[in-house]
Formats: C-alpha cells, sequence, structure tokens
C-alpha cells in the first residue's frame, strides 16, 4: 500500500511539473483485440503465480498461444495489404508513394533518442524511443 502511495505521487508530481505526453502507436495492425488478448494472458499470467495448480498452466499455454497466434495473424493481413497498397501505386505509376512505402519496409524500426526537459530546459532524463522509419504512418 505504502508503494501504491508514493508511485501516484511521483506521477502526479511528474505530470504537474512535466505534462502528459501520450506515446504514438506505430503498431498500425494493433488494436482493441489484440489488446484485450494479452490483457487476458497478464491476468492468466498473475493468477498462476498466485496458485501453480495444472489448470492454471495450461489454461496459461492456451491463451498464450490464442494471444500470439492473433497478433501473428493481424500483423501478416496489415502486411498484405501495405504489399498490395504497394503494387498498386506501382501499376499506377505513383512512384513517390512507391518508393516511400520501399524504404519504410527497407527501415524498418530504427532507434530514437528523446530528451525530457522541464520548464527551465534542464534535462531531466533520455528516452529511448523505437519508430518505424520511413513511409507515410
Amino acid at each position: 500500500m505504502a508503494w501504491e502511495s508514493i508511485k501516484q505521487n511521483i506521477k502526479t508530481s511528474a505530470q504537474d511539473s512535466l505534462g502528459l505526453q501520450e506515446l504514438k502507436q506505430h503498431k498500425l495492425w494493433f488494436d482493441e483485440e489484440c489488446l484485450g488478448f494479452l490483457n487476458q494472458r497478464k491476468q492468466d499470467k498473475m493468477q498462476r503465480l498466485q496458485d501453480l495448480s495444472q489448470s492454471n498452466v495450461d489454461n496459461l499455454n492456451v491463451l498464450s498461444r490464442a494471444a500470439s497466434r492473433h497478433c501473428r495473424n493481424k500483423k501478416k493481413e496489415y502486411l498484405k495489404a501495405k504489399i498490395e497498397e504497394l503494387e498498386n501505386n506501382s501499376e499506377i505509376r505513383n512512384i513517390r508513394d512507391l518508393y516511400g512505402g520501399i524504404i519504410g519496409f527497407k527501415k524498418g524500426y530504427q532507434r530514437r533518442t528523446d530528451a525530457v526537459k522541464d520548464e527551465k530546459d534542464d534535462l531531466v532524463a533520455d528516452l529511448i524511443v523505437f519508430w518505424l522509419g520511413g513511409g507515410t504512418i
């Protein structure tokens, strides 16, 4: 309980001094269904840690496979749609969008460092952020 109040105090003071900035979602294929699967898997993992019975272990394994399968299929559908979009850009000779999409595929995830500053422009922390380079997102 004490750690929860300390955590909450730190969060509120940081939000008051620095403000709250939402991180951009770069995984366009990741939707509410994927989030639901992952939250369910997280709850089952916590339940398994509390009770190590074989049924909890089996249930967690089943949910983990289902979550992985669902997210993998969503990502595969998204990539197929992107490839079809690139093919369409090639057919209609939309060269700028075609090469922008190709560069995005080639670069993949790029690492970027963001600096967090307070209102006095003093450096508070360096954050490493991953983003999908190139193309239109």
